[in-house]
């Protein structure tokens, strides 16, 4: 069980943007757990908004309708806030490689009005949602997403004066969210259809929607102006999850359909590029990559000597690699697969 976020440091209010979605609904509850006192949700999906007002039904929480590429919409919504947690985004990698050009008006443009709002409105800290996608991107939504990182370590560097501490969460793929692959595997176990999956092979790291608001937690506690933030994480291969997925829903030979790599995927990803763990500082759950926040007359910071370069970046295919066994007992961890195997009859207790 995480522990809440200190209501001693964040008394509100507070603005998450994308509010609605799997990790912004997560954020808001844990935010709700602290006693705070109003916490603003902007997003542009009024059913998805009108769905977590019935089933929050709680007075703190104020639902303001707009879009991130809206300049207008945004400044109204940050307008008087202590601190902004920046959820919004196009995250699916088909979707931003046949429409690029709105990964880019969502991702790019529309990080740079929130934090433009956020500083002149002296916001205190704006927490930046990022993925494993931006290191050595190859997809139109990793290039989104590291162009947000520039952006957002540019306001760190050039808006220094302003007291905003802007920062940077980059996590891997977060279990049984919205989009992702478990739910999918779930729906074709109860469908008694094959489990589709892009290439055995490949790797993914895993992470809860309770650990990804505990590294956004610990970078908002921890932050220093344009830091890079990354918990360490297990991986497994695609197929390995898949069978850890059926063995939980009483099949321990389902068939499993190869149907191929979609557009812009990799096969695994990666959280640090070597450049980065060069710099990193290792903090035992977490790694801070801190700003180089160097002008541009770099003449003035030479340095001699040499310095030692990582061989590898930090990749889903040399971090901890979960078994199906181990695979099994992450997931057992998730409320959600909890709740499914309830339904199916299954019982969680005894799965293992």
């Amino acid at each position: 069980m995480t522990s809440p976020i200190p209501d001693a440091k964040i008394a509100g209010p507070v603005l998450v943007t994308g509010g609605t979605g799997s990790f912004g609904s997560t954020m808001v509850r844990r935010l709700l757990e602290t006693g705070i006192s109003e916490i603003r949700i902007l997003s542009r999906d009024e059913a998805k908004q009108d769905a977590m007002r019935r089933e929050l039904a709680d007075s703190r929480v104020k639902f303001h309708v707009g879009d991130v590429r809206d300049p207008r919409s945004v400044e109204d919504a940050v307008h008087g806030v202590q601190h902004v947690f920046h959820a919004a985004a196009l995250k699916q990698v088909p979707s931003c490689e046949f429409f690029p050009m709105q990964a880019v008006q969502t991702n790019v443009q529309g990080s740079d009005n929130v934090l433009r709002a956020a500083q002149q409105a002296g916001v205190e800290s704006v927490v930046c949602l990022s993925t494993d996608k931006a290191v050595y991107p190859v997809n139109a939504m990793g290039v989104s997403k590291a162009m947000m990182e520039k952006v957002a370590q540019a306001h760190a560097r050039n808006w220094s004066d302003t007291g905003t501490t802007v920062s940077i969460t980059r996590y891997g793929n977060v279990m049984y969210s919205r989009g992702s692959v478990i739910p999918v595997f779930v729906q074709q176990l109860r469908e008694g259809k094959p489990l589709t999956i892009t290439d055995p092979d490949m790797t993914r790291f895993l992470m809860s929607l309770a650990d990804s608001v505990d590294l956004v937690q610990y970078a908002f506690e921890n932050a220093r102006p344009g830091d890079v933030f990354v918990r360490k994480a297990p991986a497994s291969t695609i197929k390995d999850l898949a069978l850890a997925v059926a063995s939980l829903f009483g099949n321990e030979d389902p068939e499993i359909r190869v149907i191929g790599t979609r557009h812009g995927e990799k096969v695994y990803e990666s959280l640090l590029g070597r450049e980065e763990r060069q710099k990193a500082e290792d903090r035992g759950d977490y790694y801070a990559v801190p700003l180089d926040a160097r002008s541009l007359e770099y003449e003035l910071f030479f340095d001699e000597g040499e310095k030692q370069v990582e061989d590898e970046d930090y990749h889903s295919h040399n971090t901890e690699r979960l078994d199906v066994a181990g695979v099994k007992r992450l997931l057992l961890a998730l409320p959600e697969i909890r709740s499914e195997m309830i339904a199916a009859g299954f019982d969680p207790e005894s799965a293992l």
